[in-house]
């Protein structure tokens, strides 16, 4: 991992264990606490050097434990704004250039809503030229643009890969090296021909002309 690259911790579904191994085995140049992450960072005994939200569903001890650490920025905003407070941290992150954006915590408990928007998050990083991914223990999810991708066995991040059209249709949908192969298919929004899928050969390709696909690994 780049030490260019970003950990976002957002206030959803956090599974300690995961997350701990994110940070210890990547080399992040920098980690963003969001919200109600930070009672994951203080629980664990960790310092992030970005904390950044609204707070409101943050234990109040726990917000001024990292008010007053030197080495942590800390940026509170009002609970009445425009956007979420993951996407002030997604936003506030492409301010530092980063090649690639890891976001954990933001899928998954029980705010859908919440979920979906961190979905739509990937396209604003991708408008900005960085790759992000959605991350949890059975997760990957990456937003892609037309053009050619390679995906492996040793390289996924599980046993299954789907597609879905983001945003509206994607045109000339080719997958090879694949339990389901397509050729020049057209992926809409109402249909599930890309859902579980599986690379049959050590390297799988993945083609499309148009549009834009979640790719989404899966791990039960």
């Amino acid at each position: 991992m780049s030490e260019n690259s970003i950990l976002i911790v957002s206030g959803g579904s956090i599974e300690d264990v995961f997350v701990l191994e994110l940070l210890d085995k990547n080399n992040y140049g920098t980690v963003i606490a969001c919200d109600s992450a930070i009672e994951f960072f203080r629980k664990n005994g960790r310092l992030p050097d970005l904390v950044l939200g609204d707070f409101d569903s943050a234990g109040r001890d726990t917000v001024e434990f990292f008010r007053e650490q030197a080495d942590v920025c800390f940026e509170q905003f009002s609970a009445e704004k425009d956007w979420t407070d993951t996407e002030l941290a997604v936003r506030r992150a492409l301010l530092f250039g980063p090649s690639r954006i890891d976001l954990a915590g933001a899928t998954g408990g029980n705010r859908i809503d919440h979920m979906l928007g961190n979905i739509q998050l990937l396209a604003l990083a991708l408008a900005e030229g960085v790759r992000m991914f959605l991350l949890d223990a059975h997760n990957r999810i990456r937003l892609l643009t037309p053009g050619s991708y390679t995906v492996t066995k040793d390289g996924q991040y599980g046993d299954f890969i789907s597609l879905l059209p983001f945003g509206g249709t994607a045109y000339g949908v080719t997958l090879r090296g694949m339990k389901y192969p397509l050729n020049e298919a057209t992926l809409t929004e109402d249909i599930t021909l890309g859902i579980s899928n599986q690379i049959a050969d050590e390297t799988a390709e993945l083609s499309f002309s148009e549009g834009k696909i979640l790719m989404i690994e899966t791990r039960d």
